[in-house]
């Protein structure tokens, strides 16, 4: 399947799964009286109503045959309630498939790069503050001495498998660092289904879901409910076998000159109870030397 094909096939699932999700009086559709409706949600004669086409291009746009034009694709989104995440997930799948709208022309991303020598420097040098580089799919590039001891020892995990996602669902020692895991792992799954959009058929990311929808049904049933997400910035709370709980802010920065790379910085509020036990497990680690990957 080409990459085009593979686009326009995750395109039309996308809208299937969310059609789904919806219901006749959520869109402004009377429901006709006694009425036994075969599917759950909306028939896809109701999103073309809605959308002012006939059933047939959009059976043809959700069967992947076919690319939405511009106005169509704006009256899809409005149509099936899509929000700003959503909408942007499709408009890196058309972006994908060669038949972008013009305001998602100038979103794709530049090719991956290795993480830049400075860069890598920087991580050991943010010696007070967690820190670490992801790639594309959440890849865990580089990071420093703190977000070693906080999350988890990366230079003991092979570096095929040195990914945020694939730890947070297989591996017992990170899985124990989120009282709050679900939450976490879900919004995982919905950042690595976003980006996977600028190229959901890559060898990486096909071996990564397809490893990890063996070993894990929660990410198989996650990872098929489409939901899709940017993260920037959050809160993240961490269970730390030696320090206790810390509750940490976190922030992404990407390079102007490489969006496929974020710095991960987390950060504990001043004179919060995770400042003191942040200050604790620096300490802990003062002297030992470790830069990145």
């Amino acid at each position: 399947m080409s990459a085009t094909s593979a686009a326009l096939q995750e395109l039309g699932q996308f809208l299937r799964s969310r059609r789904s999700q919806l219901q006749p009086r959520e869109v402004g559709l009377a429901p006709r009286g006694g009425e036994r409706r075969r599917v759950s949600g909306l028939r896809r004669e109701e999103v073309a109503q809605l959308v002012a086409i006939s059933t047939d291009y959009y059976t043809r746009i959700e069967q992947g045959r076919l690319p939405p034009s511009e106005p169509v694709f704006a009256a899809l989104v409005r149509a099936l309630r899509l929000d700003e995440e959503q909408s942007d997930y499709l408009l890196k799948l058309l972006a994908r498939a060669g038949t972008p709208p013009a305001r998602a022309r100038d979103r794709t991303r530049a090719p991956r790069q290795p993480v830049r020598p400075q860069l890598a420097r920087l991580l050991g040098q943010l010696d007070r503050v967690p820190a670490l580089v992801f790639g594309r799919y959440l890849d865990i590039l580089a990071w420093n001495d703190l977000a070693a001891a906080l999350l988890i020892d990366f230079a003991q995990i092979a570096e095929r498998d040195r990914n945020y996602v694939r730890l947070v669902f297989t591996d017992p020692t990170l899985r124990a660092r989120y009282p709050e895991w679900e939450q976490v792992a879900r919004t995982c799954v919905a950042v690595l289904r976003m980006n996977a959009a600028d190229d959901p058929t890559g060898p990486a990311l096909s071996r990564l879901v397809g490893d990890l929808s063996i070993a894990s049904p929660d990410f198989r049933r996650w990872w098929a409910e489409r939901r899709v997400a940017h993260q920037n910035f959050g809160t993240k709370l961490v269970r730390h076998p030696d320090v206790g709980d810390l509750t940490l802010d976190w922030d992404s920065f990407q390079q102007v000159g490489n969006l496929d790379q974020q710095l991960i910085i987390w950060s504990a509020e001043p004179g919060t109870d995770a400042e003191q036990r942040l200050a604790e497990l620096r300490r802990s680690i003062k002297g030992v030397g470790r830069d990145s990957a």
